[in-house]
């Protein structure tokens, strides 16, 4: 009897511990160290615009959202707003290849594909690659160029592979369009393809700096001209960090319920009222992988609301078209989209 009490025992003892150690295990994995190192480049990063970018806190956080999240940036404000030297600058951050293509009307897609060269040596063709073969592609003043010289760039911001002559070149990762345009200026220039335009997961519209932005500005610089102070940032990162965020960004945790937020947020605008044309699927993805670039960006394992919330205008932005009369009225498509991020219920 007091042999089966104490076997009984055991067994009991056995079980408890059993239950306690599935207790103690986490059903999820706990990424919170791989976490530390997206939050650690991102850190780095915007620590070396800082020696020369002040202000755009903004744009500089959707930069390196777009970069771990693998999505391309229409950057848009008017001129000497910093556009270009942080978009040059942040390429600096990363040891990739980078290349500037300034776009102007009489550009052709030659020119930035590439073209057939003859070789008078082998008696052929050989294919000459333009500046799109690289890692960060700068495009300055994107809506210049006609919509000949805009097509050109649908396959490979969308595939990343350039088609030439029977032949298909894969692009090397990352791979990164940043684009400028002036919204101000008309004059001269194209309005961008639909097709286009939902080819970039964000577009980031710049304001003018504050005061003392201004201020701080004009005290930095005052000694001279800050273009050859480039040479102060330094590279942060290699290809192989870029890969590795990319990887752990994908297994940040997002529940179902706040799937379900993007995909009423998003189905909102192709219903509303003051919406021509809504947004389509390939924005539901973008605001997906941006918030779960911004958590993990935060230090974060998960995503939360305000991940999605925050990610949402700059994706959508330039996504949607509304109804004729409302652009008569002078509203603004952020002011529908904060508009339909109050009217759509948060999960709890």
């Amino acid at each position: 009897m007091d042999m089966m009490d104490h076997t009984s025992h055991e067994e009991q003892s056995h079980e408890e511990t059993t239950t306690q150690d599935h207790l103690s295990t986490p059903e999820t994995p706990q990424p919170s160290l791989e976490v530390d190192f997206v939050e650690e480049c991102y850190s780095k990063i915007k620590q070396e615009l800082r020696k020369l970018v002040i202000g755009q806190e903004e744009m500089i956080d959707l930069l390196v959202a777009g970069l771990f999240s693998d999505g391309h940036i229409l950057l848009e404000g008017v001129p000497g707003i910093a556009k270009t030297l942080t978009a040059k600058l942040f390429a600096k951050t990363i040891t990739v290849g980078f290349s500037r293509v300034q776009f102007t009307p009489d550009l052709m897609p030659a020119d930035v594909i590439g073209t057939m060269v003859f070789n008078a040596q082998t008696s052929e063709f050989d294919f000459k690659k333009g500046p799109l073969f690289s890692n960060v592609i700068l495009i300055d003043e994107i809506n210049r160029a006609p919509a000949k010289t805009q097509s050109a760039l649908f396959e490979v911001m969308q595939e990343k592979q350039i088609s030439v002559d029977g032949h298909t070149y894969q692009m090397q990762e990352p791979y990164l369009v940043l684009a400028t345009q002036n919204p101000i200026e008309q004059e001269g220039t194209y309005k961008l393809p639909e097709a286009q335009l939902d080819r970039f997961q964000f577009r980031v519209k710049l304001a003018y700096p504050s005061l003392e932005e201004e201020q701080q500005i004009l005290q930095r610089f005052q000694h001279g001209n800050h273009a050859h102070k480039g040479e102060e940032v330094k590279a942060v990162m290699e290809v192989k960090d870029v890969l590795k965020c990319r990887d752990i960004i994908g297994k940040v945790s997002i529940e179902a319920s706040l799937i379900n937020y993007v995909a009423l947020l998003v189905h909102s605008t192709r219903n509303h009222g003051d919406i021509y044309l809504g947004a389509s699927p390939r924005a539901s993805l973008s605001i997906l992988h941006a918030s779960k670039a911004y958590a993990a960006m935060n230090g974060r394992g998960f995503v939360i609301p305000d991940d999605i919330r925050k990610m949402t205008v700059p994706v959508l932005n330039h996504r949607i078209i509304l109804t004729p009369d409302k652009e008569i009225e002078g509203v603004t498509t952020e002011e529908v989209i904060q508009e339909i991020i109050q009217s759509v219920e948060v999960p709890r």
